[in-house]
């Protein structure tokens, strides 16, 4: 099943997610359709919030990117319950876009190297040194988790160069070519 994205502007973007256990309700069907959601939306990651559901999990897939990320076969997680314990090392810009936040990318600063602990789907506990293009999806997730977008760590001046792009997705003025939420749609007459 394809999920609608919830567009910028919506509530749940902007709350802190909670924790879920191992006996969370359709756990599985919902990873699986994350993943479905993430792939028709040619995405490489997607955060639970994002489908509307303000929860501590999220699924990335870093394959487009094998070719950066040499001698790393796990480049398909799902992460639950996760804890950023540290970011680490200088800066660097790369430029990022996000599926709720479509047709806008830009530059984003970030360490280039994590320490995460999560929970797999199995709730296996995990405890990674993460560095690269992986460690900058996944921070980008972790961000959904605590309510923070891309847009937040770009210069103001920037975010109110694109104020009227941010408007504009809020009210679903803009094309898109798969299921989204618009939390200020106007709704249509019939």
């Amino acid at each position: 099943m394809v999920y609608p994205v919830t567009a910028y502007g919506h509530p749940v973007l902007r709350r802190k997610a909670g924790e879920i256990g191992n006996d969370f309700p359709g756990l599985s069907d919902l990873i699986s359709n994350m993943f479905e959601t993430m792939y028709i939306s040619s995405g490489i990651g997607l955060a639970a919030p994002q489908i509307n559901q303000s929860i501590r999990l999220f699924v990335v897939d870093a394959t487009p990117y094998a070719d950066e990320i040499p001698g790393r076969a796990d480049l398909k997680k799902v992460v639950i319950n996760p804890v950023m314990i540290e970011e680490y090392g200088d800066e660097w810009s790369f430029n990022e876009g996000c599926l709720s936040i479509p047709g806008i990318r830009e530059d984003v600063m970030r360490k280039p190297e994590i320490r995460i602990t999560w929970y797999d789907e199995h709730f296996q506990l995990h405890d990674e040194r993460i560095d690269g293009i992986l460690a900058r999806i996944i921070q980008h997730e972790y961000d959904h988790l605590e309510g923070i977008l891309f847009v937040d760590r770009i210069p103001a001046i920037r975010r109110l160069l694109l104020k009227k792009k941010l408007a504009n997705i809020t009210t679903g003025n803009i094309d898109v070519d798969y299921k989204m939420i618009f939390p200020k749609q106007k709704k249509s007459k019939t």
